[in-house]
């Protein structure tokens, strides 16, 4: 996907104008996190590295294309592709007409193709398909309790990703967006969110952007670290989770 300015950026210039000082000490915050929790958690990259390879063959790192915001000027913000990493979930070279045929009916609420990718769904859980073959057993249990998305830290390092902010889109979403949706990307996407804390993938797509607008609105160092108190509830809870 080319870079290009995002479309819709004039809905949200109001939201990312005069920021200068909030988005550089974002950063400095993002990467002594980042440092920090990486040293801290040393241990469990390892053990978690060790049981990907022992219950499925493959890397133990996925490396996925992402779209992410990158900041030109005070209000205008433009489409990029960057790597995002995570521990790999799924069994090696996994079709991803599975994932692309779910997230077109989830941003278009097609409630019926929904229905069929996920019949048993009950209110509150993932609008995910179920008993997704592609995802291992190790995998399974890495999603569930959000382990997976670790590996982004190194994202955050190299100054891809956020620790706080909407989640980075696949192409393939983007390609389905509205203007209003494009809005969401008018930030440093993040390892967690406003819309994750709130119901993760529970939540349909027009809740999903309204959160992630409605963190743009209220973005503060203070709401940040709310965010990430938040976080870890959300995570323990498995709401919305696989």
């Amino acid at each position: 996907m080319s870079t290009g300015i995002i479309p819709g950026v004039h809905e949200v210039r109001r939201h990312t104008a005069d920021r200068r000082a909030y988005f550089a000490g974002k950063r400095v915050f993002d990467v002594a996190v980042a440092a920090v929790v990486l040293l801290v958690l040393l241990p469990v990259f390892f053990v978690v590295a060790v049981w990907i390879r022992v219950d499925s063959r493959g890397p133990v790192i996925f490396r996925q294309q992402r779209i992410r915001g990158r900041r030109r000027d005070a209000g205008t913000w433009e489409l990029e592709q960057f790597t995002l990493f995570k521990f790999r979930t799924m069994v090696p070279d996994a079709d991803p007409a599975l994932h692309r045929e779910y997230i077109t009916a989830y941003i278009r609420s097609d409630t019926s193709r929904l229905a069929a990718l996920r019949p048993d769904r009950r209110d509150g859980e993932s609008f995910r398909p179920g008993c997704d073959p592609r995802v291992t057993r190790a995998g399974r249990i890495l999603r569930a309790l959000s382990i997976d998305e670790l590996p982004q830290l190194f994202n955050v390092l190299k100054g891809d990703m956020s620790i706080v902010g909407p989640r980075p889109p696949l192409a393939y979403e983007v390609e389905l967006y509205s203007p209003r949706d494009y809005a969401r990307l008018a930030t440093p996407q993040g390892i967690t969110g406003w819309a994750q804390v709130k119901g993760r993938c529970a939540v349909g797509f027009e809740d999903l952007v309204q959160r992630d607008l409605e963190y743009l609105d209220r973005q503060s160092f203070g709401f940040d670290l709310k965010v990430m108190f938040l976080t870890v509830p959300a995570v323990l809870s498995r709401k919305g989770a696989d």
